[in-house]
């Protein structure tokens, strides 16, 4: 190869590149964020929670159970989900590959050999052989296209822009992960809870059917406190078994997300309650859900790879040009094939240029064009849905510990109520109405005050989810971990 040729080489490929750099995509401008400014402010608790807060902590910090903890980790690991959204990724990041690849020319070393017999009537003259031989080795480059309008490079870049569209969903699939982990050991916690109270509650049912049955026994209760006094009994123990098949079932479905077997040796777990969670979460402004949410990141990327392709489709109503070429040696004889007299090259360009397509590039730039006001309204309505789900949050932190303490209040005036029904009867004041009565009040108040402090919990978490996580190096786990 001649200084001369290699330097022609290189000069097409330079060429190239550099007419790569013509694009005819949109200039990309964010759409502006169709929510108010604000959150809407609920109540005090709510307005200093609105207030910036820089980034929220790491998981580990906001779920402050060892236990939970434990389990988060092992559903990070093993969570088929998860697994699947990884790969996503890196099948994203294989795609963006093969469209870089267009970007660059594609040279080989290869040869080849042909053997032709002619028959004596095309044969060049009388003494020409009838078998001729042909043979050629060297370096070629195959059909490289001049990327003069942007077609190639904005194919890449929608590719690229698709790849950190799904690397922002797996992340969304992670925080989703995290939330869907802290509910279900809530809930499996709450379920426990009221296993709890109702053990209690059969024990304290089972005494006061002793007691009325004694009563009963001497005369001075009726066959109507006895009947009353066993359904009381008889309502909590069926509440008991159905609290035990929500124990079971809780289990099953924190089984299914951990994606393997709940260890025995789990970390000592800390009281059930609102301490189990950070108490506050700085919520920011909506603008910053721009930058913390991966689904809004996501649905940005995705509305820039549908802005490259508008520019890959505009490209299509311009010619196109190719390369294809070979620079080695030719000879008719194998072992002569490289000698210096045998040097060979060969150029061929190609240039296409559309007339007629029957609709189908205009279509294709519609249709471009369609699924960018798609990416657009996809992306605002990913920042309405995230306005919503913050909002509704802060709307549960103002409120939640207030219910609570109302609860709270009613729970111990209805015991209160008990005691003094329990001696109004025992003294012969009241029937074992007024006693069953405050039993059931007690009893639904207790189950209340559990179900309600779990919805708390619930929404501290979804309060969590919907600003973003926090993340730090170690929480987002790589796609090379798997």
């Amino acid at each position: 190869m001649s200084p001369t040729q290699s330097a022609r080489l290189g000069a097409m490929t330079v060429l190239s590149l550099v007419l790569g750099a013509c694009s005819l995509a949109p200039t990309y401008q964010r759409p502006s964020a169709p929510v108010p400014d604000q959150f809407p402010i609920v109540a005090a608790g709510a307005a200093a929670s609105a207030q910036p807060g820089g980034d929220l902590p790491a998981w580990r910090d906001v779920f402050q159970d060892p236990r939970l903890q434990a389990l988060i980790e092992l559903a990070l690991h093993n969570n088929r989900d998860l697994r699947i959204a990884i790969q996503r990724v890196e099948e994203a990041r294989a795609q963006f590959g093969i469209a870089r690849s267009d970007l660059f020319p594609t040279v080989g070393v290869g040869g080849n050999g042909q053997v032709t017999r002619l028959p004596e009537n095309m044969r060049a003259g009388s003494d020409s052989s009838s078998v001729s031989r042909t043979y050629m080795a060297g370096v070629g480059m195959t059909s490289f296209e001049l990327d003069f309008f942007g077609r190639v490079r904005n194919l890449s870049e929608a590719a690229y822009q698709q790849y950190l569209s799904t690397e922002q969903a797996r992340r969304t699939v992670q925080l989703g992960l995290v939330a869907q982990t802290a509910e279900a050991y809530f809930n499996l916690r709450s379920a426990q809870s009221l296993h709890e109270l109702m053990d209690k509650t059969l024990t304290a049912r089972e005494g006061s059917l002793q007691l009325v049955q004694a009563r009963f026994d001497v005369g001075v209760a009726s066959d109507l406190d006895l009947a009353q006094a066993q359904a009381q009994l008889d309502t909590v123990r069926a509440d008991l078994v159905a609290a035990q098949r929500g124990i079971e079932q809780a289990n099953n479905a924190l089984q299914l997300i951990l994606g393997t077997p709940v260890p025995e040796d789990l970390p000592k777990a800390l009281p059930f309650g609102r301490d189990q969670l950070l108490a506050a979460l700085p919520a920011g402004l909506p603008s910053q859900l721009l930058e913390r949410r991966p689904d809004i990141i996501g649905a940005e990327h995705a509305l820039m790879a549908a802005n490259a392709q508008i520019g890959a489709a505009r490209a299509a109503f311009f010619p196109s040009i190719s390369l294809t070429g070979l620079l080695g040696f030719a000879s008719p004889e194998l072992g002569a094939l490289f000698g210096g007299s045998h040097r060979y090259w060969q150029f061929s360009p190609q240039i296409q240029m559309p007339l007629f397509a029957g609709g189908g590039i205009r279509g294709n730039l519609d249709l471009a064009k369609a699924r960018n006001n798609i990416a657009v309204a996809s992306y605002e309505k990913a920042i309405q849905t995230a306005f919503r789900e913050v909002s509704d949050g802060l709307a549960g932190e103002a409120t939640y510990s207030r219910q609570l303490d109302a609860v709270r209040a009613t729970e111990a005036s209805a015991l209160k109520a008990l005691n003094l029904s329990q001696i109004r009867y025992e003294t012969g004041i009241d029937s074992f109405l007024q006693v069953q009565t405050a039993q059931v009040n007690l009893y639904g108040v207790q189950q209340q005050f559990i179900q309600l402090g779990t919805a708390a919990l619930f929404n501290r978490v979804e309060l969590y989810k919907a600003l973003g996580g926090g993340w730090s190096a170690d929480d987002v786990l790589s796609t090379k971990d798997k």
